[in-house]
């Protein structure tokens, strides 16, 4: 079974943090406007700094994704 890793890049107070994630299996499907809806609710939540509610943080999918699923993997 492949083993899921997690990598960032850049700050997160800073112009993006960059994240990838390693071992996505192909044609898992994926939506930026679902991750960015679970963001926006969490930032709402009771017992949130304020700071959290007035960030405008958002997903965007650069990049290993065709038509909202996740490419293909590489060999390992």
């Amino acid at each position: 079974m492949p083993q899921l890793r997690y990598f960032t890049a850049g700050e997160s107070h800073g112009q993006c943090l960059i994240g990838v994630l390693d071992g996505l299996p192909a044609g898992l499907k994926l939506d930026a406007e679902a991750i960015n809806a679970t963001s926006r609710a969490a930032r709402r939540a009771t017992g949130r700094g304020g700071r959290m509610k007035i960030e405008t943080d958002t997903a965007e999918l650069l990049s290993g994704t065709r038509r909202g699923e996740t490419s293909a993997r590489r060999s390992r």
